[in-house]
């Protein structure tokens, strides 16, 4: 009874991807033609799956989760119907910090939320840019040779080619928007220094494109 059960809630489940994508497809402008260039995946096998005449597999399901920008439990199982809410799920880190993707799909940038707990600064460095806004505590940033502490309200924004590392500036957690993205053309901080530390050397804005 309980294997009979499994098997029409899969039936149900594999029923409702074809019209998802192609609803998907449709509100995006998109003809299967335009979808085959981008994924690689065949007009006919395209149609094929929207019409519900082939099971979809992971081979075609992660293309079109990438070209359609959403997540591939989206392409399986639908959202709530009439609820609005965004459903996060936090995932909880070492050392007591929490992180919670706030973009749920494959894209250029992407977006968290993080409470970050005390830790040691450990500087690292690797491709990418950042872009850090505080929501409550203090958050301490060390970027090269400079140290500065940023409160509620401001903004750092940084090449992480550069040696960095960031994290509370106390012994109390720290509440972050975190956005990663690809490298950014120069490391540019906007926050004011440590009172309690010497004064770093300014970073100056990027020039004015205003004429």
């Amino acid at each position: 009874m309980k294997t009979g059960s499994r098997d029409a809630e899969l039936e149900q489940i594999l029923d409702g991807i074809g019209p998802r994508l192609r609803r998907l497809r449709r509100e995006r402008g998109l003809t299967l033609e335009a979808l085959a260039a981008t994924t690689g995946i065949s007009v006919s096998t395209l149609s094929r799956v929207e019409s519900g005449k082939r099971n979809p597999t992971l081979d075609l399901l992660i293309p079109l989760a990438r070209a359609h920008h959403v997540a591939l439990d989206q392409l399986v199982a639908a959202p709530a119907s009439g609820d609005p809410r965004v459903h996060l799920r936090p995932l909880r880190k070492e050392r007591g910090s929490v992180l919670v993707p706030l973009t749920q799909y494959p894209g250029r940038v992407q977006v968290f939320k993080q409470v970050l707990a005390p830790r040691r600064p450990e500087l690292v460095t690797h491709e990418g840019y950042e872009w850090l806004y505080v929501l409550a505590g203090r958050l301490r940033l060390i970027l090269g040779a400079q140290d500065f502490t940023l409160r509620p309200g401001e903004v750092a924004e940084f090449d992480t080619t550069e040696p960095h590392w960031f994290g509370p500036a106390d012994t109390s957690a720290v509440e972050i928007l975190h956005l990663f993205g690809p490298r950014g053309d120069q490391a540019v901080v906007r926050a004011g220094p440590s009172t309690t530390d010497p004064a770093p050397p300014t970073v100056p804005d990027p020039p004015s494109t205003t004429p």
